[in-house]
């Protein structure tokens, strides 16, 4: 069983940044391909980015250009650095792990472990 722990969410206000880390303490972190989900209240959960085991990395349209997904083996952590941030990026973040897509899925249900959830909050 992977345990990922989420943590960075806050309040930030329209234009500002926020950082989220995902980490855990398994030993093959390395083999899994990492995703960023999020999801609004009323909404269905939506893919935000993912990196591939070995560092191929996708983006929602709407984030390209604004958030950077990215993985440290060494520390068994994946980051998403959130900049020029819009009231629409409030939700709750997700990070993810999958083992079998290769190199990566956009499609939550193909994921196998969860974090808890970090609350995201931007202000107009």
């Amino acid at each position: 069983q992977v345990q990922l722990v989420e943590s960075g969410g806050g309040l930030a206000q329209a234009g500002g940044s926020l950082r989220l880390s995902c980490g855990t303490s398994a030993r093959t972190f390395s083999s899994y391909s990492m995703g960023w989900f999020r999801q609004a209240p009323g909404k269905e959960r939506e893919f935000v980015a993912a990196i591939s085991r070995g560092g191929r990395i996708y983006y929602k349209d709407s984030v390209k250009g604004r958030f950077t997904i990215s993985r440290d083996n060494a520390k068994n952590t994946a980051y998403l650095q959130m900049n020029s941030l819009k009231p629409e990026d409030t939700a709750v973040y997700y990070c993810a792990a999958d083992q079998d897509s290769f190199p990566v899925s956009s499609d939550w249900h193909h994921y196998d472990y969860w974090g808890q959830g970090t609350q995201v909050t931007v202000s107009s």
